[in-house]
């Protein structure tokens, strides 16, 4: 079944890239789903329809735990990509009941609540260290100088990595991710599998050295945890720190930094903000809606389901986009209007269903540490540039953003 071929909706079209939201608001006009034939997908952009798949259970994040790649109508990958899928597909996110069922469990008794409680003076203490340097330097690259350099601490802090190691897992971080995007480049996916053969190849040194001398870190908290004799294995404890790491550098980065773009733009909202802190806990919520960071998640068909009386079968794709369905406004009053102070605000930033976030309270606390900070040391922080965007769709974010403070 061919998909309509006048659509605003492209992906590679740097003027759809600079402000999406128009064509999404197009998409939902045309229907709940649509056929999108250059990446063979359904895309579905409401809301309701977006929110209620993330928790249907026809649908998967993967097919192998059913069916075969040839009993499911695919392909298998191509052997060279193997590093990567082995890496990928034994992370949580990529996983289905009963493997995640177990794989979360088992995390979640590392990852704890008070795990992450524990955290917050480290978060808070070195978000104002980083907004003290970018105001010292009168200005610089929020991204380079904040908005990266924070998420990254933190979650090789958690883990147990040395500092001295830290410098090399943003580039294997960006590297894996621009596999997620839509119809990734040969070149695209040798970085990705190097990246992954790299990672993975540290982390099983780590995992090794915590295994003799365990320390108070969620490295060794992933090594101990067990449950009814259910253990992690090795590549499932390297799969957890990657996904764990790539969330934390990817997410929070491009949601600090999309967050600071929109202020920029708003200046009546960003001076709300500066008048009254306490606005900050709505604030994140409100710019992680406003400008997603992460814009469509994918979902394998794994039975024949119906949307708006039509039937999209076995072996298909969706695209949800959650950029759209945070925009829609059957959901969010005045969607394309920023407004810190929302309070009815359901948005999908963080999934939902049995995928939803487990690093969802860390991000929160690291973007409320990060623009409190900023706020309290920089109460004149401008844009010093207009920024140019990263050339994904996926992961959506700038490449840099220039500040000055005045």
């Amino acid at each position: 079944m061919a998909g309509p071929t006048d659509l605003a909706f492209d992906p590679w079209d740097p003027e759809f890239l600079a402000d999406p939201y128009p064509a999404y608001a197009e998409l939902r006009a045309r229907g709940r789903v649509i056929r999108y034939d250059p990446t063979d997908q359904w895309l579905v952009p409401h809301h309701a329809d977006v929110s209620a798949l993330l928790r249907d259970r026809r649908l998967g994040r993967t097919y192998r735990h059913r069916f075969t790649h040839e009993d499911f109508g695919r392909s298998a990958p191509p052997p060279e990509h193997e590093p990567f899928h082995t890496l990928n597909d034994h992370g949580m996110l990529d996983l289905e009941p009963p493997d995640h069922t177990r794989i979360r469990r088992l995390v979640s008794k590392a990852f704890t609540p008070r795990t992450v409680e524990r955290l917050e003076p480290y978060v808070r203490g070195l978000a104002r260290e980083l907004a003290g340097g970018l105001v010292r330097n009168g200005g610089g690259d929020l991204l380079a100088d904040v908005a990266e350099p924070l998420p990254v601490a933190v979650i090789a802090e958690m883990l147990g990595i040395p500092q001295a190691d830290r410098a090399q897992l943003r580039p294997w971080s960006a590297d894996i991710c621009g596999m997620y995007e839509l119809n990734p480049s040969a070149d695209t996916a040798a970085r990705a599998v190097r990246a992954s053969q790299e990672f993975s190849e540290y982390l099983r040194r780590l995992i090794a050295d915590r295994r003799k001398e365990p320390r108070d870190d969620l490295m060794s908290g992933l090594i101990a945890a067990h449950d009814e004799g259910d253990r992690l294995t090795e590549q499932e404890m390297v799969s957890t720190a990657v996904l764990l790491l790539n969330a934390g550098h990817e997410a929070t980065v491009n949601a600090t930094v999309n967050g600071w773009w929109a202020l920029f733009r708003r200046p009546d909202q960003l001076a709300a903000l500066r008048a009254d802190h306490s606005l900050v806990p709505s604030a994140v919520e409100e710019l992680m809606r406003y400008d997603t960071p992460l814009q469509l998640f994918e979902r394998w068909v794994l039975e024949d389901i119906e949307i708006d009386g039509t039937t999209i079968p076995r072996g298909s794709e969706i695209a949800m986009l959650f950029g759209s369905a945070n925009h829609d406004p059957a959901v969010f009053a005045d969607p394309g209007r920023l407004d810190l102070a929302r309070e009815d605000n359901p948005h999908i930033s963080f999934s939902a269903g049995i995928h939803y976030c487990i690093g969802a309270p860390l991000a929160r606390m690291e973007l409320a540490a990060s623009m409190t900070a900023l706020l309290e040391q920089a109460p004149t922080l401008a844009l010093a540039a207009e920024p140019e965007r990263k050339p994904g769709f996926v992961i959506r974010g700038p490449a840099a953003l220039r500040v000055e403070v005045r």
